[in-house]
């Protein structure tokens, strides 16, 4: 591979983990409303949110492994798994491998989810909230496009859409599981009273 094709690489896996990332978080915050219409069940956010991150783990591979790989870096492989370990950027890259870090403890917990528990998963979960804007904040550290227009709209847009499902959650009431089930019983002790 050569270098140039490598900085190419690089620079597109990590824009396309900055969207997919976004989509899977703002996946994630749409399965916990528990969304859902007849043109949308909710086990396709489920679904699309569990394929996303497995795609999204795809393409931040393919970014972490150019970017060690390019000899115009040296990063090595100490970089992408100890944070602040680059000479090269490093603060920027060691967010950018917190932020790995932090999405690996999530699909690390989320497979053996059966033996940790419910609870467990749900916690270590949380830090999809942290992982998210590190990330981002790393792409703007160390990105060598974040003043190029279609950067800056991408960036706009990924914030725009996580920022906004994160207030519409914050703004819904908590759901209530029991709700259809109570209603049903409702009409159930008002049918029978009422003959």
């Amino acid at each position: 591979m050569t270098d140039t094709l490598l900085w190419y690489s690089t620079r597109g896996a990590g824009a396309v983990s900055m969207i997919l990332l976004s989509a899977v978080v703002v996946l994630g915050v749409l399965s916990t409303m528990r969304v859902q219409s007849a043109a949308w069940p909710r086990f396709l956010t489920t679904g699309l949110h569990r394929n996303l991150a497995l795609l999204t783990l795809v393409f931040l591979a393919l970014h972490i492994v150019t970017a060690v790989v390019d000899p115009f870096t040296h990063l090595g492989w100490l970089a992408a798994v100890v944070p602040f370990s680059s000479y090269y950027r490093t603060f920027w890259l060691g967010l950018g491998t917190i932020a790995f870090e932090l999405l690996a403890a999530i699909v690390v917990t989320s497979l053996l989810r059966g033996v940790i528990g419910q609870a467990a998963w749900r916690i270590v979960h949380w830090l999809a909230y942290a992982s998210w804007p590190v990330a981002v904040i790393h792409g703007f550290g160390t990105g060598t496009d974040v003043l190029s227009a279609w950067f800056m709209v991408l960036a706009i847009v990924c914030v725009f859409a996580v920022a906004l499902a994160i207030i519409i959650r914050l703004m819904q009431p908590p759901a209530d599981p029991l709700a259809s089930a109570r209603n049903e019983f409702r009409v159930g002790v008002s049918r029978k009273s009422n003959p």
